[in-house]
């Protein structure tokens, strides 16, 4: 059994290391368990440019970077590739059970974000990993001078679609609907770039191939009619699925199993809060997961008197 902690945050992405400044900035000792590398999504995006203070932007993996060692400058210990098994509250502290061993704290915070959802079609599973990405970022370079596919709409797929650019022959936008969702200026920028071009009301049926992808199927919303595109890579951008498995049946969520929380980030459990893309609510930007951390931080002090 390790020592006590005052708090322990399960998750390294921005939510989960800004709550580690503040905790450990606070005094409190602080446990942050990662279950892989800490960055979460942040990590994967080629450029944040709307993150204060980077006028030009900054690498995701930069921005992280930074975030880290300043967790680790004020006392944070950081424990990445350990992910959290079970939660067992009680009225004075919990047990956190892990891939490599159990923890005692007086609170937790849940910063486990979330995962990219996937398209649920025949051949999807099959080839993932072969052809099927939810990250341009990792695989884009593997896509030189040939076709790919982004699917999706929203400013995710947007930024993916113009990344993909420096890459790609050519990048087919899909989104199963006449409008996208994406932000007035990422629109302007796919009109512009001559190597996307818009797939507007289309849906994704099927992806072919046997070791890798060679086409996906798409059909024409309004008519029905199906047609294939010959492609290499398809890059799924349709949305994401909250990582609160291992909290189920204990904190209250909303119908799409997000943490639900009030303005101090607690959940329905005395001393368990809940920040990031993990948790209900409407903007998923890392500014906002940064300052409901900051909030969630202040309320472990306050619990903890």
């Amino acid at each position: 059994m390790e020592s006590k902690y005052d708090v322990i945050i399960i998750g390294g992405g921005p939510a989960g290391l800004t709550s580690g400044i503040y905790t450990s900035r606070e005094g409190l000792n602080t446990l942050l368990l990662e279950k892989g590398l800490c960055g979460g999504l942040p990590a994967i995006t080629d450029l944040i440019e709307n993150y204060p203070g980077f006028s030009d932007g900054i690498k995701g993996r930069d921005l992280i970077a930074k975030f880290k060692k300043q967790a680790e400058r004020f006392g944070t210990k950081i424990k990445e590739f350990e992910g959290v098994r079970r939660v067992e509250p009680s009225e004075k502290k919990m047990l956190i059970e892990t891939s490599k061993g159990k923890y005692n704290t007086y609170t937790l915070i849940v910063a486990t974000g979330s995962i990219p959802k996937m398209l649920n079609i025949p051949g999807e599973a099959e080839l993932r990993g072969k052809g099927i990405s939810h990250c341009a970022t990792c695989d884009g370079p593997l896509y030189r001078n040939k076709d790919v596919v982004v699917v999706g709409g929203g400013d995710a797929a947007a930024e993916e679609a113009l990344f993909l650019t420096q890459f790609a022959r050519k990048v087919i936008l899909v989104h199963r609907r006449y409008e996208l969702r994406a932000a007035r200026v990422l629109q302007e920028r796919l009109k512009e770039n001559k190597k996307i071009e818009l797939l507007l009301n289309h849906v994704p049926v099927s992806i072919k191939g046997k070791n890798s992808v060679d086409a996906i199927i798409v059909k024409n919303k309004e008519n029905n009619e199906e047609k294939s595109i010959e492609v290499s890579g398809i890059f799924v951008s349709v949305g994401f699925l909250p990582n609160s498995k291992f909290l189920e049946g204990m904190v209250e969520v909303d119908s799409f199993e997000y943490i639900k929380t009030n303005e101090q980030m607690e959940t329905s459990i005395p001393g368990i809060y809940a920040v990031g893309d993990v948790r209900a609510k409407k903007v998923r930007q890392i500014v906002v997961a940064c300052g409901e951390a900051t909030i969630a931080a202040i309320s472990v002090r306050d619990y903890l008197g």
